[in-house]
């Protein structure tokens, strides 16, 4: 029989259930939340009975019965750096999801909630592939300042997530692959993933392309005089770099669909500064294929920019001489969830003890 896997992914305004039975998704729903209700919380793990809820109203409005499950799965937050794979729900993991360091993430919550609804329930909760994978070489952690050491801090979750699809399509193991990947979002990740490692990549918030929210690498002198100059607050800073940053800073929107239309409609300065994302974007690809010394399986672009078909074009041309582009558009990261969960289930991995697989780098 299929066990049946519900998977839960919290975010910051929204709550995605999936059911699942094996690989079959029963149901999927994308529950948002009034943006003045969660902000009436004082802090996020104050949310989580009003998102025990919501799961609970979502199951008994699709006919389900959360007895009947044999494993629930949450989106793994920021915890301590582990290696990436799924993880029990322990003590260890829930203290570390509730205390949110180095801050307070929705995806912590994604834990919290799977271990209460299976903890009475008597079955097995996870977590897959959190935001705190880390898997870097350690020459890929120097930046040039020793007290500012990259930290590893990525969209870990679908980048396997499409390491795993590309393996498929090329009939290939999937920690044989050595391969670039670039999860195209809000935020822009690109990793080299080599034998199934992160073992290089920018971090979204600090480094790499600007994307549609997110400022990325600026240059360091004018940044720190920006920092001193006194027009900003540390908070309204982060806010430019984190949110206010990329797209929205230089035409007003971080919709992708509102920058095709003016591009499409002609608007130069539009134009512009797709490319100039585009751009950035085939640089960092191409820069990471160093890491690879060049032996690259195949260029993974995925993530909702993956659906646009003009974005995609340009950094494809730019970046094709290394190797084969594979486009997996959007995340289906329940999917990635459930499956993570089942190959446990399965027998085709292990569960990984957090406590067991801690780097000790902060």
């Amino acid at each position: 029989m299929n066990p049946e896997i519900l998977a839960v992914n919290p975010g910051s305004t929204s709550t995605k259930i999936a059911w699942f039975s094996g690989e079959e998704r029963r149901w999927q729903v994308t529950v948002d939340h009034d943006p003045a209700v969660i902000s009436s919380f004082p802090k996020l793990a104050d949310q989580y009975q009003f998102r025990m809820e919501t799961i609970e109203e979502a199951a008994r409005a699709n006919g389900s019965d959360l007895d009947a499950l044999d494993a629930v799965v949450g989106r793994g937050g920021l915890l301590e750096p582990i290696p990436g794979g799924t993880y029990r729900v322990d003590e260890d993991v829930l203290r570390d999801l509730w205390r949110g360091k180095p801050w307070e993430h929705a995806s912590n919550l994604g834990g919290i909630i799977a271990e209460a609804i299976a903890e009475p329930r008597g079955i097995p909760s996870f977590i897959v592939d959190p935001v705190a994978v880390d898997e870097l070489d350690d020459l890929s952690r120097l930046t040039g300042l020793p007290e500012l050491p990259k930290r590893s801090l990525g969209h870990a979750l679908n980048i396997k997530a499409a390491v795993r699809m590309a393996a498929r399509d090329l009939e290939r193991p999937w920690d044989e692959l050595d391969c670039l990947v670039a999860h195209l979002g809000g935020g822009i990740t690109v990793c080299a993933h080599r034998h199934g490692r992160m073992v290089d990549l920018n971090n979204a918030n600090e480094f790499g392309p600007f994307s549609p929210e997110r400022a990325g690498g600026l240059p360091a002198g004018d940044l720190a005089r920006l920092c001193y100059s006194g027009d900003y607050t540390m908070a309204s800073l982060r806010r430019r770099l984190v949110g206010d940053g990329g797209l929205k800073a230089y035409l007003g929107t971080s919709d992708m669909r509102e920058v095709d239309a003016r591009v499409e409609a002609g608007e130069e300065w539009a134009g512009l500064v797709f490319r100039a994302m585009a751009l950035q974007v085939a640089k960092e690809i191409a820069s990471f294929a160093a890491t690879l010394s060049g032996e690259v399986d195949a260029v993974i672009l995925t993530g909702g920019i993956a659906r646009d078909v003009g974005f995609v074009e340009l950094v494809t041309s730019r970046v094709q001489w290394i190797a084969p582009v594979l486009v997996y558009p959007g995340e289906d990261e329940m999917r990635a969830l459930a499956q993570g969960a089942l190959r446990v289930l399965s027998g085709e991995e292990e569960a990984l003890v957090y406590s067991e697989n801690l780097t000790g780098r902060a």
